[in-house]
């Protein structure tokens, strides 16, 4: 069994709101493992425990760069979020985005032999990634990028530097870039129902079973009555296309009215979105969580060593 550490709570509730004694019973059930736990409070809790997107934890920013048809979008990232503020790092990463866009590199490494100089340092964009983390002493990584080179027009919107999406469309520039907004606000994962990943769906539908299969249980203990196989099917069902709902584009309602979906938002402007790109900052990534105590009693410890 592993141990349940208080940081290991502490880091489940950020990541789902839910009650601390409810996130050690999760981590304690699924033996310290992050996303099984997770997935166990959801079950439990229903949605409330799906919040993990909304807490991303590492630094960095999202760049864009549109002329034309023609763009570039890229993730920069950085160890802390002072070096993301950084006006040569800021500068570096608007310069990739430019140099994705107008060459449309087919990986990091091809993206890093482009020409470039920034701040003394150069003749490729490398070379000025090595040499800002010389000079600023904090390690920087090109983490992911897209080129966009088709015959669709393109409309960007950026949330500060930590959001950033990129639209394809045909249309109405003003209601592709309130789609944009709109995509960086509700961050779907699909333009449609019928792209949201299998993955996703098999995913929800076995947290709807769960959640089922706990209310039967619930209802058997207090000697009320359990609802019939058809009907458990049916609400686990309904839960699945609750969600496609939900995370698809076209479905969701609009942000600047919510009396309307986004597909009959753009059938109104005479627009239509062929695709789009959503980075967040740090996504997916996990960031050490420092354990503050620890480190000063190490650093004692250390310092009576050395005396």
């Amino acid at each position: 069994m592993a141990a349940i550490t208080a940081s290991m709570v502490a880091e489940l509730r950020a990541k789902t709101d839910a009650p601390m004694m409810e996130c050690k019973k999760a981590l304690t059930e699924a033996d310290g493992d992050m996303a099984k736990a997770e997935e166990l409070l959801r079950v439990k809790l229903g949605t409330k425990a799906g919040k993990a997107a909304s807490r991303i934890t590492a630094e960095g920013v999202v760049a864009t760069f549109i002329e034309g048809s023609m763009g570039g979008m890229i993730e920069v990232n950085s160890e802390t979020d002072f070096v993301s503020k950084n006006d040569s790092f800021i500068a570096m990463a608007k310069a990739a985005a430019e140099l994705v866009a107008k060459h449309g590199p087919t990986d990091v490494a091809a993206l890093g032999a482009l020409p470039y100089s920034q701040d003394s340092f150069g003749p490729t964009l490398e070379d000025v990634r090595k040499g800002l983390i010389g000079k600023i002493g904090e390690n920087m990584t090109f983490r992911r990028f897209k080129a966009f080179q088709g015959s669709n027009k393109l409309a960007s919107y950026l949330h500060g530097t930590r959001i950033g999406v990129v639209v394809e469309y045909e249309g109405d520039e003003v209601a592709a870039k309130d789609v944009a907004m709109h995509i960086a606000a509700m961050k779907p994962v699909a333009l449609t129902s019928a792209e949201v990943p299998a993955e996703l769906i098999e995913k929800e539908r076995a947290v709807a079973a769960g959640k089922a299969a706990e209310d039967a249980a619930k209802a058997q203990a207090e000697g009320k009555p359990v609802q019939s196989p058809e009907i458990v099917t049916k609400r686990i069902e309904g839960a699945v296309q609750k969600f496609l709902k939900e995370v698809s584009l076209m479905n969701q309602a609009f942000v600047k009215n919510d009396k309307q979906t986004v597909e009959q938002m753009l059938k109104e402007r005479g627009t239509s979105v062929k695709a789009f790109t959503l980075y967040v900052v740090g996504e997916g990534i996990e960031k050490k969580v420092d354990d503050f105590a620890a480190e000063v009693a190490a650093q004692v410890a250390a310092a009576k060593a050395a005396a």
